[in-house]
């Protein structure tokens, strides 16, 4: 067996099941999807910064001489959640290197919806509970030194790859349109989306400033008050009806 060989770094084929390819594919397409209308990928490894930076190489990297190089960045600052607040824009990518008890990885996850950023997760070990990222990309391995053997680069590696394949088929990177079959609100939609609280609320009565995936708006927060800054609520017609915890 060679020193380089797939064998000697931990890749072996069946890491890629069929769970973790369809996965994998799902995420590739969301990614062209949001690349193609302008997104920046902020790139995240708090314990394992080398996967950071060569997620943000690989993504600039074109794959074939003459195609396009995919803007992405890796955040390291020692408080990630404050340097990837700033840095998102609504439309957004942020992917992340991370075991499922990282905390300052879930809290930036969970924020991700209220920035308009489509979240990524890639991990290994005790997975995360569902819901917790826009897409989720595991390896059921508890080896705590799983994310040095290049299964990780593997996985970052095909994503890179399967996005520049996806570029290929112009058809498949317009947004699905949304279909509900359901009678709903006509001034609404019943819709509950989540906010970040930018600033606390000048008075009793006063609107709080928040942040949602459509911008910068001000809501009621008389059902939740008191609300401070980096609180995240649930906003439904102009009026925050809930907080939501950890």
């Amino acid at each position: 067996m060679s020193v380089d060989s797939p064998e000697t770094i931990g890749i072996t084929a069946d890491i890629l099941d069929h769970g973790l390819a369809a996965d994998l594919s799902a995420a590739s397409l969301a990614l062209a999807r949001r690349f193609h209308h302008g997104a920046t990928m902020w790139c995240l490894a708090p314990q394992w910064e080398p996967h950071a930076h060569h997620m943000a190489v690989e993504f600039v990297h074109p794959v074939i001489v003459g195609k396009r190089a995919l803007p992405a960045v890796a955040l390291t600052a020692p408080d990630l959640l404050a340097q990837t607040r700033i840095a998102a824009r609504s439309g957004d990518i942020v992917i992340a290197v991370a075991g499922a008890a990282d905390i300052a990885v879930r809290d930036i996850m969970r924020r991700a919806p209220a920035w308009g950023a489509l979240s990524v997760w890639i991990g290994s070990g005790a997975r995360p509970e569902a819901g917790c990222a826009d897409h989720v990309l595991w390896i059921d391995d508890d080896d705590p030194l799983a994310p040095a053997t290049g299964r990780f680069v593997l996985m970052y590696h095909l994503l890179w790859e399967l996005t520049h394949v996806c570029f290929e088929h112009p058809g498949l990177l317009g947004e699905p349109p949304g279909d509900c079959g359901q009678q709903v609100c006509v001034t609404c939609s019943d819709e509950g989306r989540l906010a970040e609280v930018l600033a606390s609320p000048a008075g009793a009565f006063a609107q709080a400033r928040v942040r949602t995936a459509d911008g910068e708006e001000s809501v009621d927060v008389t059902l939740v008050s008191p609300v401070a800054a980096g609180d995240l609520l649930l906003v439904h017609a102009g009026s925050a009806i809930t907080r939501v915890g950890q």
